[in-house]
């Protein structure tokens, strides 16, 4: 079969298109003929060789992904063969990624796909989908009628807790760069939508909640934005920190006068019973229609280099999505 496959870690130029031994199930693991992959900032991090999880060389890259159950190994029971599948964010600790024509999976990783929700929209899900579950639901624990600033929400993780928060019954403000980042923003439903809050621009979002603040941040970019949002959050609101790059100075007292809760999000601190409460949720979300991943890039899987390119340079809107043949 074809795949991605890596035998040095580095950058994008590592990423080799190439024939690989085919791939069967073992007892309780399902083989799935992929036709998209999604591509998320750790899986560039992980081919770096200094990320958390350092895979065995040579490695196929890739946690997230949609296709067909091609076979089952014993004691699977929650698929079957010829079922629509997604593939939601192995654990990394694999030789066989989804950056293939067929991977290799434990059954718990393997979710049927609606009908309706095309093969590269499934492999939009995972790292993205259940980031944007946990941080608003179990991190944040939001409330329908509450206001939730989205500091960032053209990208992947972004566009998807537009989406949740909104079904959920919240109003909410999404941040965004560039035009086309803030048309999707828009079209994912977002009640208002503006530029990056700044210092210069507290009072603007202030005006757009009469002046109370977001009762709830998610905040994707901590080292620049973390001291704005303590002056923006609501009194008792909540700051999740999803992303950060570097270290930020700040005045604790800040969160002292507004009594707020700033709250890391780390999706593999989730335990056993939350995981599945954030699968259920997403499936949930995904078969109503309330949620429907958005594609900024397609990519064939032979240009796996361009995308963690484009990755790189953060010109892109949406979620990355490698499709294959």
């Amino acid at each position: 079969m074809k795949a991605i496959q890596v035998s040095q870690f580095g950058g994008p130029e590592k990423l080799f298109y190439t024939d690989v031994e085919d791939v069967r199930p073992g007892k309780g693991q399902v083989c799935v003929r992929l036709y998209a992959a999604g591509v998320n900032p750790a899986d560039a991090y992980t081919l770096t060789g200094t990320y958390s999880t350092i895979p065995q060389l040579p490695y196929t890259p890739g946690v997230d992904g949609a296709g067909t159950v091609e076979a089952v190994g014993e004691e699977v029971s929650n698929v079957r063969v010829g079922d629509r599948v997604f593939i939601a964010t192995l654990d990394g600790s694999y030789s066989t990624g989804t950056f293939a024509q067929k991977v290799v999976c434990d059954q718990t990783n393997v979710h049927p796909l609606p009908d309706h929700v095309s093969y590269e929209q499934g492999a939009a899900l995972g790292i993205p989908a259940l980031t944007a579950y946990r941080a608003l639901f179990q991190r944040a624990n939001l409330k329908p009628g509450q206001t939730v600033l989205i500091h960032g929400a053209s990208g992947g993780v972004g566009l998807q807790a537009v989406q949740m928060a909104k079904a959920h019954g919240a109003k909410v403000i999404g941040t965004a760069s560039k035009p086309e980042g803030k048309k999707m923003v828009k079209e994912a439903g977002a009640d208002v939508v503006i530029d990056h809050v700044s210092e210069a621009t507290i009072n603007d979002v202030l005006a757009v909640t009469d002046g109370k603040g977001p009762d709830v941040i998610i905040e994707f970019s901590s080292h620049v934005n973390l001291e704005t949002d303590l002056k923006l959050i609501s009194r008792f609101g909540k700051i999740i920190i999803i992303g950060n790059r570097g270290s930020i100075e700040i005045n604790p007292r800040l969160a002292m006068q507004k009594e707020c809760d700033i709250l890391g999000m780390a999706l593999w601190n989730a335990r056993q019973d939350e995981r599945e409460q954030i699968i259920h949720g997403v499936i949930d979300m995904l078969s109503s229609g309330a949620l429907r991943p958005m594609i900024g890039t397609y990519f064939p899987l032979q240009q796996a280099s361009q995308a963690f390119e484009q990755l790189a340079e953060g010109t892109g809107n949406g979620k990355i999505v490698l499709s294959i043949d």
